[in-house]
């Protein structure tokens, strides 16, 4: 069954890309209209499970994006630690391979508190064609390769995949409507793009299949973050 929202602002994910606590509460006290906020590894190393301690008491969802990637023993510990936060989404890299990601649904499930969605890393958004082929020597076309993670990421049972917006339709269309598929790299047409070299409007990513966007610049370092929020739900809902 597809998954179903009740508003637009359920579907956008944003970054707390700030380097600590003080600064990631000012931002979520600032936007109390956002839902779901993602915690990365530059505030996670700073602050810790403090922040995800906070989010779950403001009642928010928590998108915890650390991509872990190491052999399958230790990613079976890092995602059963990950468990007892409560947090609603973890990544990994589906570049561990088949073991560590069967080893990383096997130690969500045994997590004492809860069982975290593992959402598997296809290719990373600042990565595009060239680098693909030139430097990490990858001898398929991007949007194949990313196809190939999210096949071998579902087979061993994680609920979803990261991906550009570029690809969603693809993996959409091969990995089935209960496939999660959350989009970074999604900005409106009136924010830059920033370092993300594979981007896309909002409304043309739902369009593709995403289920999730996750936009951070726009929002977060606009004047008035609110308003922002406010206007990329907006667009969404007259798309």
């Amino acid at each position: 069954m597809a998954h179903r929202f009740d508003s637009p602002a359920e579907r956008i994910i944003v970054p707390l890309d700030v380097p600590d606590t003080e600064s990631a509460r000012r931002l979520i006290d600032g936007i109390p209209e956002v839902t779901f906020w993602k915690v990365g590894l530059e505030l996670f190393v700073s602050s810790g499970p403090e922040i995800l301690t906070y989010l779950k008491a403001q009642g928010k969802r928590i998108f915890l994006d650390l991509k872990f990637h190491d052999i399958p023993n230790t990613m079976a510990g890092a995602c059963r630690a990950a468990g007892r936060y409560g947090v609603d989404l973890v990544t990994v890299h589906a570049t561990a391979g088949l073991t560590a990601l069967q080893a990383a649904v096997e130690g969500a499930a045994a997590a004492q508190m809860t069982v975290p969605n593992l959402i598997a890393v296809t290719v990373l958004t600042s990565i595009d064609a060239r680098s693909l082929a030139f430097d990490l020597k990858v001898p398929l076309e991007l949007s194949d390769y990313a196809l190939q993670m999210a096949l071998l990421s579902q087979q061993a049972g994680l609920a979803g995949s990261v991906c550009s917006p570029h690809e969603a339709e693809l993996l959409r269309r091969c990995c089935g409507e209960d496939w999660l598929l959350i989009c970074p790299g999604v900005r409106p047409e009136w924010a830059q793009a920033g370092d993300q070299r594979r981007i896309m409007t909002p409304s043309d990513a739902i369009a593709a299949g995403a289920n999730y966007l996750v936009i951070g610049r726009p929002i977060t370092q606009a004047n008035e973050p609110d308003i922002a929020f406010q206007r990329i739900c907006d667009e969404l809902a007259s798309a």
